[in-house]
């Protein structure tokens, strides 16, 4: 039995390195999944000869050995699992000591077998019970054993015998339905499935399944001749399937097991050995995964269709009477049809038409897949003739002018291939990633999540939805513009220059400038639509990189922006293309910095410059508010009391009240006026508008930052935003706005956080900042590693406060603001404020600073405080 093991070692060695030296030498996947399929067949015959001998209370032919699934349809690939059936007439104990011998013996020569043991009588039941089983049992082939056990299997298990043909179609769809849904129903994930996701291989399998069950198709190329299936369609199918095999099977390899995900870990690789090259604007990796997109994109377009066709089929096979719906379109069954197959030819704007009239009848549940069919293959009317027609151009305008279903015919337009071709500058996003964490969709993906963001906003309005409280002031502002489809343009526009070099903000506006003019809009409007795209980042990049709490900041936005209908529209794109960026970069702050700057910008806008608030205004103002506070709880009764709270805030000047809030000032000012120990680190922590809120007040020292950085960072907690202020009297506020490390608010993150733990670690340690604190140890995330992103540091000075602006871009790891600040430290550099931001793998910090003496920072300081953090972060 040794050597035989051996003998069976030795041969599936040599199996795996002939595929790996076939697939290295350019042989494609589609041959090679056969032969390992034909190869381990032989292999298993071998082993169950030799086994089957033991099986003495067994004759011959009462034991059958199978494949199912995959292996069964006789593809394979190397770290596919080996998916057995052993079907007996009975299962006695001696049978069942047998095959497990057998299984054992797999395992140990090195297979990876999935088997079960059953009966016909169980294999019966077992279907009837489980979709996927009678699925399994469709693409079962007997590998050895009794063919008539394998024949009675056949007949017992036919679909047609278990499942009712509706009820299959059902079944299966809804499979695919939830497996879509676990990959948020996009094709275009960072690091997507090959296997599973929509438009992968499972797809694929599904439109087979189908055509087995309801035709008794075989392959695929049956389809063709039962007319459901046209020869290019069938052709797009195998070219996408061999593509994908071509990926699983590397991804097999590279891996050394089963590995269906396209990890960040593989793509460069994979590029490379696919033979994509870097050149001016793309890296080898984004055109290869472009090549992915568009793949699985064309495959999951085919699936929906040719599942369509069997849903008419199989769920309406008598012909309903149609509904006329104008000149050119009926409805049948409840779906969209054109009058005859001619219409397109005769009538080309039709082809824009029906998404409008899809829109104005929501009742309809889609298009019916014959019509389908003919709008993808009348896809070439679509020419600068075509563009010019005025017909065509209002019938554009005039879907994108619906109250209902603009997302929906948006989405349907792409799928179809009309969006694409109506929109040449739209046709060259398709499918085009860019090779970082932050943006999680493809272009043309982000494009349409942006504009369905939009529509959201005016579904919360139109349900009077108060209680969607982040999108709220969203919703108002929608109700109030003028044209909401001078929104929707600039969100198809906004990145539509991505990938063509020079800067795409300016690019795309002079494209949607020019639409707008074609279109018929007014110059006003194309000048509106052309400013937004242009400026589509600059309400995020103020938000984020800048005082927004400094009235000087404020005013020079409201003269940037200079109205408040540029103001509105640039607020709901910006908050539309924040969430369709990543799911993970919509959070409380994000949310609370750009209403801040909003609500504060329209303010400036209403005064006009003439009128703009002044510091000395602002300082007045948030004094009175914060008096008034304190004075409502009953603080202000203490005569003692107030004169603290007069000496507290005398010592804190100017920038104190700049800096905070009013109801954040009451709050440190009733606990610092109500302590007992002067000299004690005060600490704050509560749930704040946008995160967890600490304050911290004590005597200024050395480190005091670094420290609190480095146990905040401890604590799984990630700083958003920083500010200190240090007082005349030596006193220092520092306060911080905290999310868990996932991004989200403390309160909805999955990790308890306790907020007394939080305070009494930090005062214990407080009371003792010269002590050491390790840094943070925290692995970081397995996609991080394969990026790498120089640090760059860039100065300029902030002449209204007399501050040095230092902004820091490097690659995001934990424990990131800590070096900083120890760096800071190290180079006694004062920090007054700092703002973070994560963009995907890439951190973008502003620290404003001073040196030592509060002044900004000279050249040769500067010089120094770069080299020492280019070294502290290598």
């Amino acid at each position: 039995m040794a050597s035989s093991l051996d003998t069976f070692r030795n041969t599936l060695k040599d199996i795996r390195q002939s595929l790996r030296d076939r697939f290295v030498a350019g042989e494609p996947a589609n041959i090679l999944v056969r032969t390992h399929s034909d190869r381990i067949d032989a292999l298993l015959r071998q082993v169950w000869r030799q086994i089957r001998h033991g099986f003495s209370s067994s004759e011959p032919t009462r034991l059958a050995l199978i494949a199912v699934g995959g292996y069964g349809r006789g593809e394979l690939h190397p770290g596919s699992d080996i998916d057995l059936l052993l079907l007996g007439e009975r299962t006695d104990e001696s049978v069942r000591q047998g095959i497990g011998e057998f299984i054992a013996m797999l395992w140990d020569i090195g297979l990876e077998v999935g088997h079960s043991v059953r009966t016909l009588r169980e294999c019966e039941t077992e279907a009837r019970a489980d979709i996927t089983i009678a699925t399994n049992l469709m693409e079962a082939r007997l590998i050895e054993g009794s063919e008539v056990l394998f024949d009675a299997l056949r007949e017992c298990a036919r679909p047609d015998n278990i499942w009712p043909g509706r009820a299959f179609f059902e079944a299966k769809w809804s499979e695919q339905q939830a497996r879509h849904h676990k990959f948020h129903d996009t094709t275009n994930n960072l690091e997507p499935n090959v296997k599973e996701g929509p438009g992968g291989l499972r797809d694929i399998q599904m439109i087979g399944w189908v055509a087995k069950r309801h035709f008794g198709a075989d392959t695929l190329q049956d389809l063709v001749e039962h007319d459901f299936l046209t020869e290019s369609e069938y052709q797009s199918l195998i070219k996408g399937q061999d593509f994908l095999w071509d990926v699983r099977f590397a991804l097999h390899a590279l891996a050394g097991r089963r590995e269906d995900r396209l990890l960040f870990d593989y793509q460069r690789i994979l590029a490379e050995k696919f033979g994509y090259r870097d050149d001016g604007r793309h890296l080898a990796v984004e055109h290869f995964m472009k090549q992915y997109y568009c793949t699985i994109g064309e495959l999951s377009r085919l699936n929906e269709m040719l599942l369509e066709l069997f849903q008419e089929a199989i769920l309406y096979p008598d012909s309903a009477e149609a509904i006329p719906l104008g000149r050119r379109f009926q409805a049948r069954n409840g779906f969209l049809e054109v009058v005859n197959e001619n219409i397109f030819k005769h009538y080309p704007f039709a082809l824009l038409e029906l998404f409008l009239i899809l829109q104005q009848h929501p009742t309809l549940l889609g298009v019916r897949a014959t019509t389908i069919r003919l709008i993808r293959d009348h896809r070439y009317l679509i020419n600068d003739t075509f563009r010019s027609d005025i017909r065509v151009r209002s019938l554009f305008i005039e879907i994108l002018r619906q109250p209902h279903g603009i997302t929906g015919a948006l989405r349907r337009m792409h799928r179809y291939g009309i969006l694409g071709a109506y929109l040449p500058l739209f046709e060259a996003i398709i499918g085009q990633m860019q090779y970082d964490l932050f943006h999680v969709y493809t272009v043309d993906e982000h494009t349409l999540f942006v504009i369905g963001n939009l529509r959201t906003f005016a579904a919360i309005h139109r349900q009077k939805n108060e209680q969607n409280e982040k999108f709220a002031l969203c919703a108002k502002v929608f109700a109030e513009i003028p044209k909401q489809e001078l929104l929707y343009i600039a969100g198809l526009f906004h990145d539509i220059a991505k990938g063509r070099g020079g800067d795409h903000s300016r690019l795309g506006a002079a494209d949607a400038q020019e639409f707008c003019l074609q279109h018929d809009f007014s110059r006003y409007d194309a000048m509106l639509v052309a400013w937004l795209v242009e400026n589509h980042l600059l309400l995020s990049m103020t938000s984020q990189r800048k005082d927004i709490y400094d009235p000087d900041v404020i005013n020079h936005f409201a003269a940037e922006v200079g109205d408040r209908t540029h103001l509105d529209y640039l607020y709901l794109l910006t908050v539309a293309d924040i969430r369709g960026t990543n799911p993970e970069l919509w959070n409380d702050w994000k949310h609370i910095l750009l209403r801040d700057l909003y609500e504060a910008t329209l303010l400036a806008l209403r005064r006009g410059p003439e009128n703009s608030v002044q510091q000395t205004d602002r300082i007045a103002e948030t004094k009175e508010e914060a008096l008034q506070i304190l004075r409502q709880e009953g603080i202000l009764k203490d005569e003692g009391r107030k004169d603290r709270i007069e000496a507290l805030w005398q010592s804190a000047g100017a920038d104190y009240f700049l800096r905070y809030r009013p109801n954040e000032i009451a709050w440190h000012t009733d606990a610092i006026t109500d302590s007992q120990n002067r000299t004690a680190p005060i600490v704050l922590v509560r749930e704040g508008r946008a995160g967890l809120d600490i304050f911290v007040y004590m005597r200024d020292r050395d480190r005091l930052f670094q420290t609190s950085t480095t146990l905040i960072d401890q604590l799984n907690l990630s700083i958003q935003d920083a500010r200190i202020v240090t007082a005349d009297n030596g006193m220092t506020f520092n306060s911080y706005v905290v999310l868990a490390v996932s991004g989200h608010t403390v309160v909805h993150d999955s990790t308890r956080y306790d907020e007394r733990e939080i305070r009494e670690t930090l005062i214990r340690q407080l009371r003792h900042p010269d002590e050491a604190i390790s840094p943070v140890s925290r692995l970081p995330r397995r996609q991080l590693r394969h990026f790498t992103t120089d640090t760059t540091i860039l100065f300029h000075d902030n002449d209204a406060n007399h501050r040095t602006i230092m902004e820091v871009s490097t690659g995001d790891r934990p424990g990131l603001l800590s070096q900083i600040a120890a760096t800071l430290t190290r180079c006694e550099i004062r920090l007054h404020k700092a703002r973070i931001a994560t963009f995907g793998e890439r951190a973008e910090d502003i620290f404003f600073i001073t040196d030592k003496d509060n002044r900004p920072l000279a050249e040769p300081i500067r010089e120094c405080l770069r080299m020492k953090i280019i070294e502290e972060l290598a």
